[in-house]
């Protein structure tokens, strides 16, 4: 577990980081495992993804990150999910509250 990444869940600061070559500023919301694998749930509001425009909801694996960055900016709490919830986790390390 990343202590970084909890403790910018716990604080609500907006987190930079590299992923799959692009630059990303997000709100991280969930931290945890699932099928084995440390993710993170994001609501990326700026920098680029190759999977579409912005803000979007974007799920990452931790070990695919780079450069990680905590923020001083604060976000507000947890957003609705389009679903009204998201997919189940093995474990959560942090969630957003």
């Amino acid at each position: 577990m990343n202590p970084q990444l909890a403790s910018a869940i716990s604080g609500k600061r907006m987190i930079e980081f590299d992923y799959g070559g692009h630059h990303r500023v997000a709100e991280p919301h969930v931290y945890g495992r699932i099928h084995g694998v440390d993710e993170l749930l994001v609501y990326q509001v700026a920098g680029s993804s190759s999977s579409g425009g912005l803000p979007q909801w974007r799920r990452v694996a931790v070990s695919g990150m780079s450069g990680l960055t905590i923020s001083t900016d604060v976000f507000p709490g947890p957003r609705p999910y389009p679903s009204g919830e998201h997919s189940p986790w093995d474990e959560y390390y942090a969630v957003v509250s």
